[in-house]
């Protein structure tokens, strides 16, 4: 009577094994997400930047205070942030304008279900201080390469502390030409890994504050990036 008793027994450790298992599968954030693609490192996009100065502290109340746009996107979605290199869509064509619409530059179109939202958000987000001429490094993490790059700042007389982003706000200021996968400079900082293109730029005329946006068309797959880095160009 009691080999029933231990294959009952078997049978329940069994289901309990396979129950874990797809908890597990369930809970697990998907590979890739935070070890692929690339963003704008310098100058920072907006979520990278909220990473580099509050990943390790992103739960201090001070933040509040003294970076209110990172705060209001750690509240928002902390994801956006974990997730920096992610800021994505799929399948556009090259047909930039119909797939975001303004004031939806710096989400993508308020991709991935909305998970970079806050990066629309207007406000006085934290601005490098940078010359006319600069250099904007995007970071390839997976080694994707480019078709191209296309930089635009914002015109003389827009206040992104102010205005919501749009097309007719932006100027093409550099247009690449394609990047083999794995070209650009190695990183060391283990945090990054892959390499980080280097794109030249010059924005004559500019004072103040202003927008760098920045889509890098990915050669991998139609997968273009869409990249706001807050600035303030020193003249």
């Amino acid at each position: 009577m009691r080999a029933p008793c231990h294959a009952h027994g078997g049978f329940l450790m069994r289901v309990l094994i396979a129950l874990s298992a797809a908890v597990l599968l369930i809970t697990m954030p998907f590979a890739g997400e935070s070890s692929a693609h690339g963003s704008a490192i310098d100058p920072a996009s907006r979520n990278y930047g909220c990473l580099e100065r509050w990943g390790d502290d992103h739960q201090n109340p001070a933040m509040e205070q003294e970076d209110p746009m990172c705060w209001q996107a750690w509240q928002a979605d902390p994801n956006a942030m974990w997730n920096w290199n992610g800021l994505y869509r799929e399948n556009v064509g090259g047909n930039h304008r119909a797939a975001v619409p303004d004031g939806q530059l710096c989400s993508a179109g308020l991709t991935q279900n909305g998970r970079y939202a806050a990066m629309d958000t207007v406000g006085d987000w934290v601005a490098k201080d940078i010359a006319n001429d600069f250099t904007v490094k995007v970071h390839d993490a997976a080694q994707h390469g480019a078709d191209y790059f296309l930089v635009y700042v914002t015109k003389q007389g827009f206040d992104p502390t102010t205005e919501e982003l749009g097309w007719d706000d932006l100027e093409l200021v550099r247009e690449t030409g394609a990047y083999a996968p794995g070209e650009g400079t190695p990183e060391d900082d283990p945090e990054l890994g892959g390499v980080t293109v280097s794109i030249d730029a010059s924005a004559e005329g500019r004072t103040g504050r202003h927008i760098v946006y920045t889509i890098w068309q990915a050669a991998h797959l139609d997968q273009p990036y869409y990249l706001c880095s807050d600035v303030n160009f020193t003249g």
